[in-house]
């Protein structure tokens, strides 16, 4: 990294080129705002009128080993060790899955279909990760009873790590629920949510180095061969533990829509939707639990 000054605008020239080579242009531009805003606490009007304000060099060092993580497709969240989602911070590293708009969305709709709810409504969070769904749900549904699961301590530390950066009081358990042991360890819910691994293998040959080489395949990835094992196993859960008339929701690949409508009618769920993303690809599913009469 060749920089002409010290200037800030000249370091961020220098930046952008010595990234040029590797990401697009837009990706370019989101990089710098990350950087500079964790860093130096710029806001997107200070990268416009500080650029003939000039940066120390242990200031300069910071950019340059950001950058040389950057070349190396390391993802910028990872190299700052924090990310938002839907308006929160959260802190996270590599044994967790960098939050993506999509799951956002899933978490919009839940939000949005539930807060007028009067009753205090009990919610499970599967595979929480970083804890980004269950911990934004507690903070938008402040009455919500808030579980979340995870098969790893270290999962779990970062997810109450990032609870607490909120403010909010989620319990987290450390529980694999696929494991037939471990189910009537949970009582009833109003909501199961879940985000599983559902990337088929075949397809890790369209995806970007910087997730192939850094995000955790356990969290993504799944077999071919039995694409929706994770779903059979919580929608089995589910019609154990949700309340009558409960709902579930799950975060989809967008090529099995029609697959996990037929699972979850043959397991019996009722009014089952798949909702498309902003993409308009088919990215999630709902359903409900039978009355009981």
């Amino acid at each position: 990294m060749n920089i002409e000054t010290n200037k800030i605008g000249s370091v961020i020239k220098c930046f952008k080129e010595e990234l040029n080579p590797f990401y697009p242009e837009e990706e370019i531009k989101k990089i710098v705002c990350l950087t500079f805003g964790f860093y130096f606490k710029f806001s997107h009007i200070d990268l416009m009128i500080k650029q003939d304000e000039r940066m120390g060099e242990s200031e300069i060092i910071k950019i340059k080993k950001v950058l040389n993580a950057l070349k190396k497709y390391k993802p910028i969240q990872y190299i700052l060790g924090k990310t938002e989602f839907y308006g929160l911070q959260f802190n996270i590293d590599e044994n967790v899955l960098i939050p993506r708009p999509e799951t956002e969305e899933l978490v919009d709709m839940i939000i949005k279909e539930n807060k007028s709810r009067k009753e205090n409504l009990k919610i499970l969070d599967v595979g929480t990760g970083s804890g980004n769904i269950a911990i934004t749900l507690k903070k938008n549904l402040p009455n919500a009873e808030v579980t979340a699961t995870d098969i790893l301590n270290n999962i779990l530390r970062i997810a109450e790590i990032n609870a607490g950066l909120n403010n909010v009081d989620v319990g987290f358990l450390l529980i694999d629920i696929l494991d037939e042991k471990n189910k009537s360890a949970l009582s009833g819910f109003d909501i199961i949510v879940s985000n599983p691994p559902y990337v088929c293998e075949s397809e890790k040959k369209n995806m970007q180095r910087n997730v192939l080489d850094y995000e955790p395949h356990k969290a993504l990835f799944v077999d071919d061969k039995n694409p929706l094992m994770f779903y059979e196993e919580i929608s089995d859960f589910a019609k154990k533990h949700l309340h009558p008339e409960g709902l579930l929701y799950f975060e989809i690949n967008e090529r099995f829509g029609g697959v996990m409508t037929l699972m979850l009618e043959k397991k019996g769920f009722c009014n089952i939707e798949i909702f498309k993303d902003i993409n308009s690809k088919d990215r999630f599913a709902k359903c409900k639990t039978r009355t009981v009469f």
